[in-house]
């Protein structure tokens, strides 16, 4: 649920509290440890990229300690404890900002953002600028820089013989499994399948037996689950492009000097530039992987399924918090 403007209230305070904190903390001391917390393990491509980048580029100033597996901070309570000052670091998601700011939906949803150089644009651009202020303000989280996480299709059972998916039309009536939540159900229903919420460890099976038609999922989860041993195609529709954010307590960062700022913000974008190059690699290599497997692979009319999708949307409540006219500005952003 969205988060109350009481509770938002309080954690401004808090973060404000936290910016003096932060500033005396830095004044008796040489250097700072930067703490990060994520639920990731230490081999996620996002863990790999700021242990490899990040680390190294602070650490003239300050010592970067990455703590794994949600064992500092439980999962979705990171930027809290960041606001509250008692996280210098963390990962976070357009979903997660979104429980605190509902206008963040609009980029987490299906066809807003189109590929990692749209990603980089959008978070660049000055219609992004009042977001990141909103999340400083409110939040006391400083957004420095954006993870590709990659892109999710369509895998199915049928052989584009039998099924060749141009436009949302060729969806109908194929049983799509999609997570469960309302969110998942409704982008399913978009794309112009009907969507099939069911657990994640039931889709491998319920695929060889035909009970689903396919499922959605980037590319490394088709792989790593073994579905291209039962299914026969992947449709490149790239419906969701998921990214996360670098989030930096702004307490801890306007304690530091400007030449420490500099180092900050340039090694948060060094850390994402390294993880998007691997992510995108990963998605090409798996391409080939998957086609010496046998799935015909190919992209459809993505247009159609953009324009489908996104009035979809419009016509939803989902969409009743996004600023007026700026999907507009996004997709102006793109291809």
């Amino acid at each position: 649920m969205p988060m109350t403007l009481a509770r938002r209230s309080m954690l401004a305070a808090a973060a404000a509290l936290a910016t003096l904190a932060a500033t005396g903390a830095a004044l008796a001391q040489d250097g700072i440890t930067i703490r990060m917390s994520t639920p990731a393990s230490e081999t996620d491509s996002r863990s790999v990229a700021l242990a490899d980048k990040f680390g190294p580029m602070v650490a003239g100033f300050a010592t970067y300690e990455p703590h794994y597996n949600a064992t500092l901070f439980a999962q979705g309570s990171e930027l809290e404890a960041i606001a509250t000052g008692d996280l210098e670091m963390s990962i976070a998601s357009a979903q997660e900002l979104a429980t605190f700011f509902p206008e963040f939906s609009i980029f987490t949803a299906g066809y807003v953002l189109q590929d990692a150089d749209h990603q980089v644009a959008v978070f660049n651009d000055a219609l992004f600028e009042p977001f990141k202020a909103k999340a400083e303000a409110e939040l006391g989280i400083k957004l420095l820089a954006p993870m590709y996480l990659g892109r999710r299709q369509v895998n199915l059972r049928q052989s584009v013989d039998e099924l060749k998916v141009t436009t949302p039309a060729d969806l109908a009536g194929v049983n799509l499994r999609m997570p469960g939540t309302d969110a998942w159900q409704f982008l399913g229903k978009a794309l112009g399948a009907n969507p099939t919420p069911m657990a994640f460890t039931e889709v491998y099976a319920a695929l060889a037996s035909g009970s689903v038609d396919g499922q959605d999922n980037p590319l490394p989860t088709v792989v790593d689950a073994k579905f291209y041993e039962v299914t026969s195609q992947i449709v490149l529709t790239s419906h969701l492009v998921d990214w996360n954010f670098i989030a930096f307590s702004k307490a801890v960062y306007d304690s530091l000097t400007p030449e420490q700022q500099a180092a900050v913000e340039a090694a948060a974008w060094a850390a994402a530039d390294f993880g998007r190059a691997n992510q995108l690699q990963k998605e090409a290599d798996l391409v080939s992987f998957l086609e010496g497997k046998g799935l015909a692979i190919y992209e459809p009319d993505l247009a159609a399924f953009r324009a489908a999708v996104q009035d979809a949307y419009l016509a939803s409540d989902l969409a009743k918090a996004w600023p007026e006219g700026l999907l507009g500005q996004i997709n102006a952003l793109g291809k």
